[in-house]
C-alpha cells in the first residue's frame, strides 16, 4: 500500500520498519488523511512482522510540529472528539505494536508531535529538536495521550509545568527530565537510529514482545480512565473562544486575545 502523505520502508533483512511522515513543507504537520495512513502502515508492518519499528519525521526542520490547526480551528464538539478518537487510536497503536518503537526526534515535535513520540517505548532526539506540549496557547489541553502519558514518563511536576506552560524544551533539557533516553550530534543521528534499531530487532522477539507487554502492564491500572477523561475534556473546549482565538491567532502569526 502507498500513501500521499507518509513512507513505509520495512527492511526485510533487519527487520526494521520505518513509518515517515512525508510532509517536510508543513513540518509534517499531522492531517486527518496522515493519521489514518499511519493507521494503516502500522497494520501493514505489524502483518509483515517488523522486530523493531521506527517513526520519523521527513527533513531536518521537524519530527512532526503537531496536529493540523488549520483543520482544527472550526471543528464542533463531536467532530473534536471524531478527531480525538482517531489520535488516540493512533498513539495507541503505536503503544501496544507488539515489537520495540523508536520516536526519532530530529527537528521540532509539538503537540500531536510530541504525543506520538510519547507512545513509542524509547525516544532518541537530535541535538537540534526542540519539544513541547504546546496546545495550551492554542486555547486548548493534549488530547491524544499527552496528559496521561507525559506524568508517567517525567512525573506529575514537571508534566504540570510542561502542560501549563506549553514550554518548549532542547533537547538536553529533554534529556535532564526524561523526557528522551538519548541525544545525539545532528550528523551522526540518522546512522545511531539505523543502528539502535537493528539492535532491537536483532533480540529474540517472542521474549521482546513479553517484555513490552509486561512493562506496558504495569502502568495500565488507571490509563484508560484517563485517556477517557483527557477525550471528552479536549473534545469540550471546542466552539470556547478562547479554541477558536487560539488557533486563529496562530494562523494569522499574531498574538490570541484569551478571554
Amino acid at each position: 500500500m502507498t500513501w500521499d502523505t507518509i513512507d513505509l520502508d520495512t527492511d526485510e533483512d533487519s527487520g526494521v520498519a520505518t513509518i515517515t511522515v512525508d510532509r517536510p513543507d508543513q513540518l509534517n504537520a499531522l492531517t486527518v488523511d496522515t493519521l489514518e495512513a499511519i493507521e494503516e502502515a502500522l497494520a501493514e508492518a505489524e502483518a509483515a512482522g517488523a522486530r523493531a519499528l521506527v517513526l520519523a519525521g521527513a527533513g531536518d526542520e521537524a519530527f512532526v510540529a503537531g496536529a493540523d490547526i488549520s483543520y482544527m480551528v472550526e471543528l464542533s464538539t463531536p467532530e473534536a472528539q471524531a478527531y480525538a478518537e482517531l489520535g488516540h487510536r493512533v498513539a495507541d497503536a503505536i503503544e501496544s505494536f507488539p515489537a520495540p518503537t523508536v520516536a526519532a526526534i530530529d527537528g521540532y515535535a509539538f503537540g500531536g508531535g510530541s504525543e506520538l513520540a510519547l507512545a513509542c517505548d524509547l525516544r532518541v532526539a537530535a541535538e537540534r529538536a526542540v519539544i513541547g506540549q504546546t496546545e495550551i496557547d492554542l486555547g486548548i489541553i493534549p488530547g491524544w495521550g499527552g496528559t496521561q502519558r507525559l506524568s508517567r514518563l517525567v512525573g506529575d511536576e514537571t508534566a504540570r509545568r510542561l502542560v501549563f506552560l506549553g514550554e518548549r524544551i532542547d533537547a538536553t533539557e529533554a534529556a535532564a527530565i526524561g523526557l528522551v533516553g538519548e541525544v545525539v550530534d545532528d550528523d551522526a543521528f540518522d546512522d545511531r537510529i539505523d543502528e539502535l534499531a537493528g539492535e532491537l530487532a536483532a533480540k529474540p522477539a517472542f521474549a521482546m514482545r513479553a517484555a513490552k507487554e509486561a512493562l506496558n502492564g504495569a502502568r495500565d491500572g488507571t490509563q484508560a480512565g484517563g485517556l477517557a477523561l483527557e477525550r471528552r475534556a479536549w473534545s469540550g473546549l471546542f466552539g470556547t473562544h478562547d479554541q477558536r482565538e487560539g488557533m486563529r491567532a496562530f494562523l494569522e502569526k499574531r498574538e490570541p486575545d484569551f478571554e
